[in-house]
């Protein structure tokens, strides 16, 4: 039987929240949330508002977090995957807005044949498939390819910490595509994301603002939020480092629990 939940503005902790970054925080990276963090964010949903904000898509989080039988968006109070561009409150969906309706298809062309030449060119000791993902409000771009298995993964991730492949390609990109306005975020193990500049996670952080007006909404004036990727250049970065946002830079999923059993008393 699925938990019952306070309304909004009636959860224990006036004004929280607590919005979490999926991979490395709240699961290991591309894997699926275990029961224990599952049983652990219900018990802090009882007291305060929770959310996830993500750069995969729905599809994506859904195979992360939730399962063949429970809606991710019935799990969170807000779901803001594609950090916001899609998003959800308490499984209602919310207006959302795309990347290639931004950038227009000759400079995403542009774009994407560079991206690709370089790769070609790349020197990598693995290469597996999908190396640029389209996504609503972002590409990701992967060297070595997103199907590559976690072994595969793991490996890749060594090897671009000791050569720092993805950093390079970023600042080529940063240089060849100035004039598009756009920024470059390098998260999780094996990929960087693209997209619009100021379409980073703080995207999503206009939502959590417009609740204030909201008949039924909440004014939040504590927003924590969780991240291992904090390090600027990192995917967290900007909503982190956000006035907006109290930041907590984890390590690890078990990171994310005792932080958060500290923090609330769970």
């Amino acid at each position: 039987m699925a938990a019952v939940y306070l309304p909004l503005d009636k959860r224990p902790v006036a004004n929280t929240i607590c919005l979490f970054d999926v991979d490395g925080t709240l699961t290991p990276a591309r894997r699926t949330l275990s029961p224990e963090m599952l049983t652990l964010l219900s018990a802090l949903r009882q007291k305060v508002a929770i959310g996830f904000v993500g750069g995969s898509d729905l599809a994506k989080q859904q195979e992360q977090l939730g399962s063949s039988s429970v809606p991710v968006t019935s799990l969170f109070d807000f779901c803001f995957a594609e950090n916001g561009l899609t998003a959800y409150r308490l499984g209602e969906a919310l207006p959302g807005n795309s990347f290639i309706k931004w950038i227009g298809e000759e400079k995403y062309q542009r774009l994407v044949k560079f991206i690709l030449h370089y790769i070609a060119d790349l020197d990598i000791p693995i290469k597996r498939g999908t190396f640029v993902e389209f996504r609503n409000g972002m590409i990701n771009v992967s060297p070595i390819g997103r199907n590559a298995s976690i072994d595969e993964r793991n490996e890749y991730e060594r090897y671009d910490k000791q050569h720092g492949i993805r950093a390079k390609f970023v600042e080529i990109l940063k240089d060849k595509f100035a004039d598009l306005g756009l920024t470059y975020s390098i998260g999780g193990q094996i990929s960087f994301d693209v997209f619009p500049t100021g379409w980073d996670k703080t995207y999503c952080l206009q939502y959590i603002e417009a609740e204030g007006a909201r008949h039924d909404g909440v004014s939040y004036t504590t927003i924590h939020f969780f991240g291992d990727k904090t390090y600027k250049g990192g995917n967290d970065y900007e909503i982190y480092e956000d006035p907006r946002t109290v930041g907590h830079s984890v390590t690890s999923p078990d990171d994310t629990a005792m932080e958060l059993k500290k923090l609330f008393g769970l």
